[in-house]
């Protein structure tokens, strides 16, 4: 009995302590729960996307909150950046393994948000 709560004492030491400021997962959160961040992962949720066509299907951002956003979220090892050597440069960004399975769960949010609300009305 004694090895199991020493184990799991072990085990909280290892985490991150997300609710203090200096916790680097807590950088990872704001990221990804940036007024962007939400919407790109769900956005590369089923395919690698190009810069422009990220920016077609997330309506309202702009190229320069994009870049900022997906510069976070690459850094955070949530997205990876495929560059193509052509000319002009073609840059892919997709999930990582990392951003799939945080993706997930926002997917499931997103699509239980979108079930549950009223039919639109016709405008």
């Amino acid at each position: 009995m004694r090895e199991g709560a020493q184990l799991r004492q072990a085990e909280a030491s290892r985490r991150y302590e997300v609710f203090h400021t200096d916790c680097p997962a807590r950088d990872v959160v704001d990221h990804l729960t940036s007024r962007w961040g939400i919407w790109v992962l769900i956005s590369l949720r089923s395919n690698d996307l190009r810069f422009y066509e990220l920016r077609d299907s997330i309506q309202g951002v702009s190229e320069k909150m994009l870049a900022q956003t997906l510069r976070a979220l690459v850094k955070d090892g949530l997205v990876r950046r495929e560059v193509e050597p052509t000319t002009p440069p073609q840059v892919t960004y997709g999930l990582t393994e990392f951003g799939q399975d945080v993706g997930e769960p926002l997917t499931d949010l997103f699509n239980r948000i979108t079930q549950r609300l009223p039919p639109r009305s016709p405008a």
